[in-house]
């Protein structure tokens, strides 16, 4: 039966005619239990939840009353039980969470229990969507050819997945070939409002992802966390986080004409990183913000892990309802929401004043300018007719100064910055390449391909462009990877796919492709021309990542921008053009011809727009079963309750986080004479620590996988062997641009074992000293573990051995991640650091921790030992930020714990 705590279940009249119950925020307020009316949205969103999901137990009435009495500006110390509708996964990080609930119904069994108690609570909507690569490019039958090879590689994984999708219940499996997850969640998956048993109640979610927040741009509160996280949403426990400050951002004016969505989230997500909002809620309000579309709301909103917000929240209005109508949601689903949220109170974006935030910061929207970002973070947005200065301004300056360590003597006329008109000459291939050539674009990303005004303006500027004679050197990587079959169905009806065809922009697949690192291989003769020159060439690319390695090892310059912007660099070939003043190269008539020549005008853009507004085109898309061409048919389908693991395979292992695993908790106690494994600076990603893309044949996991008689060929990327903890724990700290401040000029996973200074791998060093009985740590700078919440970048760091990471700062998801896998996050204070402390990675180490347990706010000890016999103590603050982490940690992470749990029967 229902709860009806302090009175609030009240009967909602529909449109439809028939009714139901909900759990009123009104009838909260009215009973004392707060000023409800003023929290931001989203808080009351998550109200709600609290409210409904209490049981006394869990979630009691305390805990609505904590949040229903938000203030804006208090201490936070108190933490939310959030029970979610839904769990969205990709297969990249979805195939590891699904193996590990295949491990717990094995390790259920062991413990003489019904493996059938590992059973997800909740829907689970998964998507494969991350395993497709560019190996075929430029060509007609570039998607049927790569979506062969993709089945070719991961026929193993793919059979996995169809086993889980009969053995849980609650999983939903969209095959290769839909799409990217955020976007086929926007246009299809989100139900605005859920009804079940007769109560009504609102769209949540957390996502294996961390661009999961795009669909805050719909109204719907979620947000990325690591699959581990996601496992315990999923088996029924709560969300836990700690209550949030929530940063009111007030939308002010409108963009300018020639000024993209793509433009303002590269620019929003600059300002919001600057104002520090990491961890926090955010808000959007004000003109602004209700005069937004829902596209270019959730392409903000998706960037939201770039500025380090959890969600970046658009309250739902007419817009969200006017695309649930566009997207061929029904008029009864649209009502029912209209009702809903009307009723709560939630309708509509609020005005200046509506709300109390804890900070509000005003951004005018007709102050973005045209912008790209990078070379390497997001974050690092740069005027689009500044981007050659800054280009050639990082050329020389040094690695530590965020540059690329190019000397003068390095950079000669010849193989320097495109000078002048270079960029147009008609000499092609490798030899013409230099410092600055275009080597890779790409049209890829849920950010972007989710967005029809950008997509149109793509194409409608190819159009321009092919019409007037200009062309894409054939060196150049081009592709197109939609985030649904919906954008190439549209693009076809306005007569623009056939110009981005003619420009190379053929589609290469429906998934994440350039973006997460799946861009497949440059032309040999393209490479070895980099490498050999040791040339800084560019990928552009619409994405929301562009890390260093991430998109490909060779490339080091890799900038976002908008698909128009991917279509014109690639035709000037070269990121030092300044498409202010230079051509983008010269028309069949031989005139000069000038971005601003092929610009598409605001008015071409809305006129094209109602092909990407058909109810009937996205019905009919998504309608179809299967979206592989037949392909997902041909894999065999495996039944039964537990997986039948192959000890052959180096797909799919069965993980070892269970092995030995006791029915009660032992605490895990104080870390005694511990080594560092890694000394590393600032902004340390997740693609530094767990990378994603392909697999050298150099690298220890390349040469784990030749020692089991695989081919180079065959090697796929460490996305596609996530499910291989072999492949993975030797793949941590691999990345090719990782620097260990133990190895002063190395990049690499590359250490000292000590005492005996002998230089090795990563994973060998961490290899001997299990072998020793030394405890591991790690140490870092700000901001670590910024990026993908890759599950593997914590896996990893427990499998190798390390107890303890101790960093400047942590990004949200990464620090979670660590906790949940049993590894002890640790912040320096204020003033301190690696260099203050002087800590270069040949000393022993303590970390003291109490008797009692680790508690939230604890401040514990750390013992440096140095070689010369001398001691140092100092501080450190313990990142377990609630109490319900403090458990995860004792029972050695959350999956021990849930395990436990579930099988004591509570």
């Amino acid at each position: 039966m229902p709860n009806n705590l302090f009175n609030t279940l009240t009967r909602l009249q529909l449109p439809s005619g028939r009714g139901g119950l909900y759990y009123s925020l009104g009838a909260l307020e009215r009973a004392g239990m707060g000023n409800v009316s003023r929290l931001p949205v989203s808080l009351r969103v998550i109200l709600e939840s609290v409210l409904r999901n209490a049981d006394g137990v869990r979630i009691t009435g305390e805990h609505v009353r904590s949040l229903a009495g938000w203030k804006p500006k208090e201490v936070r110390t108190g933490e939310i039980p959030f029970v979610v509708a839904r769990i969205v996964a990709p297969d990249s990080s979805g195939i590891p969470l699904l193996a590990d609930l295949a491990a717990m119904r094995d390790a259920a069994a062991r413990l003489g229990k019904s493996p059938a108690l590992v059973e997800p609570q909740i829907r689970v909507d998964f998507i494969v969507d991350h395993s497709v690569q560019v190996d075929y490019f430029r060509r007609p039958d570039a998607l049927r050819l790569n979506m062969e090879l993709e089945f070719k590689r991961n026929g193993e994984r793919y059979g996995f997945i169809k086993w889980a999708a009969q053995a849980f219940h609650s999983l939903r499996v969209a095959p290769p070939g839909t799409g990217i997850i955020h976007q086929v969640n926007m246009e299809h998956w989100a139900p605005g409002v859920f009804e079940k048993e007769g109560i009504l109640y609102p769209d949540t979610l957390v996502g294996a992802d961390s661009h999961t927040p795009m669909i805050n741009g719909l109204g719907v509160v979620g947000w990325g966390v690591g699959g581990i996280e996601a496992e315990a949403g999923m088996l029924g426990e709560p969300i836990y986080f700690l209550t949030p400050d929530v940063i009111g951002v007030e939308l002010k004016g409108a963009l300018r004409p020639g000024v993209t969505a793509t433009d303002l989230a590269l620019t929003m997500t600059q300002r919001l990183r600057s104002a520090n909002v990491v961890g926090k809620f955010v808000e959007f309000f004000g003109e602004g913000a209700a005069a937004l579309t829902a596209t270019d709301r959730a392409t903000i909103s998706n960037m939201a892990p770039e500025y380090g917000a959890t969600i970046a929240y658009f309250p739902v209005d007419e817009n969200t309802l006017a695309y649930y109508r566009e997207t061929g949601r029904s008029e009864d689903l649209i009502e029912t929401v209209r009702a809903y949220f009307s009723a709560q109170g939630l309708f509509g974006v609020p005005r200046p004043g509506d709300c109390d935030y804890s900070d509000v910061i005003v951004f005018r929207l007709d102050e973005v300018v045209p912008s790209v970002a990078g070379p390497r973070r997001p974050q690092d947005r740069i005027d689009l007719n500044a981007l050659p200065d800054r280009f050639n301004a990082l050329l020389g300056a040094s690695p530590e100064k965020g540059g690329f360590g190019r000397t003068p003597a390095a950079v000669s006329a010849s193989d320097g910055p495109c000078k002048e008109t270079c960029a147009h000459e008609s000499k092609a291939g490798p030899a013409s390449l230099k410092d600055g050539s275009v080597v890779l674009a790409a049209i890829t990303s849920c950010t972007n391909t989710s967005n029809p005004g950008v997509l149109l303006a793509a194409g409608l500027l190819a159009k321009k462009a092919v019409e007037k004679g200009l062309s894409v050197r054939p060196d150049i990587k081009t592709s197109f990877g939609p985030g649904s079959r919906v954008v190439t169905e549209y693009l076809g009806r306005a007569g623009l796919l056939e110009y981005l065809e003619r420009l190379g922009f053929h589609v290469v697949g429906y998934g994440c492709t350039t973006c997460i690192g799946n861009s497949g291989p440059l032309d040999p003769a393209v490479e070895a021309e980099i490498k050999s020159r040791n040339l800084v060439t560019a990928a552009v690319l619409s994405g929301n990542r562009n890390f260093e390695a991430r998109i490909h090892p060779a490339i080091r310059a890799n900038f976002l921008m908008s698909p128009p912007l991917v279509v014109a660099f690639a035709i000037a070939g070269d990121v030092t053009v300044n498409l202010d003043r230079e051509p983008l190269g010269t028309g069949r008539d031989g005139t000069p011809v000038y971005l601003r020549d092929v610009w598409p005008a605001a008015r071409e853009i809305a006129d094209a727009m109602h092909h990407a507004a058909d109810p009937e085109l996205f019905r009919r898309t998504y309608s179809a079963p299967d979206a592989s061409n037949g392909l997902w048919e041909t894999i065999p389908l495996n039944g039964g309750a537990v997986f039948h693991w192959d000890t052959d395979s180096t797909y799919l292992r069965e993980p070892p986080f269970f092995e030995g695993l006791s029915p009660q908790a032992e605490a895990p106690g104080s870390i005694f004479g511990a080594r560092a494994l890694l000394v590393l600076g600032d902004s340390v990603t997740t693609d530094h620590i767990s990378p994603g893309g392909a697999i050298g044949a150099e690298t220890c996991a390349g040469r784990y996988l030749l020692s089991q008689g695989i081919a180079v060929k065959e090697f796929n990327t460490y996305i596609a062997r996530r499910g291989n903890h072999e492949v993975m724990m030797r793949g941590t700290f691999g990345n090719v641009r990782l620097r260990n401040r133990m190895v002063p000029g190395s990049e690499g996973g590359v250490t000292v074992h000590w005492p005996d200074g002998v230089q090795t791998t990563v994973y060998d060093a961490a290899m001997k000293y299990r072998e020793e009985g030394v405890p591991l740590i790690a140490f870092a700078g700000a901001e670590y573990g910024t990026g993908s919440s890759r599950d593997w970048a914590a896996k990893g760091t427990r499998l190798l051995g390390l107890r303890a990471v101790v960093a400047g700062s942590f990004e949200r998801i990464h620090r979670s991640n660590l906790v949940g896998m049993g590894v002890l996050p640790l912040e320096f204070l204020p003033g301190e650091s690696v260099e203050s402390l002087d800590i270069t990675g040949r000393e022993r180490f303590d970390v003291e921790l109490p008797g009692s347990g680790v508690t939230p706010g604890l401040t514990v000890d750390l013992v440096i030992r140095r070689e010369d016999g001398t001691v140092r103590r100092v501080k450190l603050i313990c990142r377990i930020d609630t109490t319900i982490e403090s458990e995860y940690y004792r029972h050695g992470g959350i999956l021990p714990y849930v395990l436990r749990k579930l099988a004591a029967g509570k």
